[in-house]
């Protein structure tokens, strides 16, 4: 009798859709002070490691660029090595998160700063292959976003959006050359598809030519409902098609840092609710080809969240 239950049960698990058997991968984003801490110091990266499995979370887009007149990844590669080899010991992946407010480098959109955008991807393409293969990223995430400029307005939208995809071009060919293996995408907006543009001959939505680009992209899907109109999902549907359609892969990037804009954050709404959302998407898109789960932002945010007082 125990092994007709356990024969069934075994049956019945491989049965049911993956989407019910495990959670979606969670990733957070890890910017300059907090990605340069763990990096630095052992003990800060055993603590924030310990931490992030009480989340559920299996991936970090870790900050790999300078920071207050150091590059890390340059100057002294073993930290990087240690810290991705821990983080891979405890069954993490570990990204290269490139773009900083620091640096403004939504500027490596304009042509004349190409240059900066091409070597700031390089550096970590030549550091992953000189890298043990324990200490190598699994990824590249670009958190470059052309709408912050300045001179973004209805006349200027398109040639900046021309030259992040000039820009993302570019990144892409360097990995080719270089014979990389590592997933790399951008951060991007929900509404880029509400933007056509002509791109390489062909017009279509800016998410499309995106996607075409990259590996994957992390939609920067900030709402704080998962269905109906005006939610994560409804935001998302036209690039989990069109990413279904091509191979690639979406990220579904989700915000709790606080906002004067109430509907695109948790930040009022609380763990509790956050995790109900989080559920209803993970069954809606649990069996799309090109979901990749879930990026929240950002890992300081979410600790100074998650740790008040919710009762």
């Amino acid at each position: 009798m125990k092994q007709w239950i356990a024969g069934g049960l075994a049956l019945l698990l491989c049965s049911l859709p993956a989407s019910v058997l495990a959670k979606a991968s969670r990733a957070f984003w890890t910017w300059e002070a907090e990605s340069y801490a763990m990096v630095e110091s052992p003990e800060v990266a055993e603590e924030a490691i310990a931490y992030l499995k009480t989340q559920h979370i299996d991936t970090l887009y870790l900050y790999a660029d300078e920071f207050k007149g150091r590059n890390l990844i340059v100057d002294q590669p073993q930290l990087y090595h240690a810290f991705i080899a821990r983080m891979h010991g405890h069954g993490m992946k570990v990204y290269a998160l490139l773009g900083s407010a620091y640096l403004n480098t939504e500027n490596y959109v304009l042509p004349s700063h190409r240059a900066e955008a091409e070597a700031m991807f390089r550096r970590v393409v030549e550091y992953n292959a000189a890298a043990p293969e324990q200490a190598r990223f699994d990824g590249a995430n670009l958190d470059i976003e052309p709408h912050i400029l300045d001179q973004w307005d209805d006349d200027t939208r398109e040639d900046l959006l021309v030259g992040f995809l000039d820009m993302s071009d570019a990144v892409m060919r360097i990995k080719r050359e270089h014979g990389a293996t590592l997933a790399v995408g951008p951060a991007i907006p929900f509404w880029l598809d509400g933007i056509e543009l002509e791109w390489k001959g062909r017009r279509r939505p800016v998410s499309e030519h995106t996607i075409d680009v990259y590996d994957y992209v992390a939609l920067m899907d900030y709402r704080d409902k998962a269905e109906g109109r005006d939610s994560i999902l409804s935001h998302a549907q036209s690039e989990i098609a069109y990413a279904n359609k091509v191979g690639k892969k979406v990220v579904i990037g989700l915000e709790v840092s606080s906002n004067d804009i109430d509907k695109v954050t948790f930040h009022e709404e609380g763990p509790k609710v956050f995790e109900q959302e989080v559920a209803k998407l993970e069954r809606a898109l649990g069996d799309e080809p090109s979901f990749a789960g879930f990026a929240i932002h950002h890992y300081r945010a979410w600790r100074r969240w998650a740790e008040q007082d919710w009762e």
